[in-house]
């Protein structure tokens, strides 16, 4: 999960597998694959590098799991 934050400044975490596309006009609008729309305060190049992150500890973990079940 990815935690982004609304214009009101509260904050939610997000699956960012679920997420289909993200625009920035002006503002930064997470679209899903369910059909939801999300208006966040970061800006696209954020949200890209809190995806990323993500899946690199994803990797990181799956990687760290291999390595134990190979004991």
């Amino acid at each position: 999960m990815i935690i982004v934050t609304r214009l009101d400044r509260t904050r939610f975490a997000v699956n960012p597998d679920l997420i289909e596309r993200v625009y920035s006009s002006p503002d930064t609008t997470l679209h899903m694959i369910d059909g939801g729309v999300y208006v966040v305060e970061e800006s696209l190049d954020t949200v890209v590098e809190l995806i990323v992150a993500y899946r690199a500890r994803v990797l990181d973990a799956a990687q760290a799991l291999g390595r134990k079940s190979g004991d």
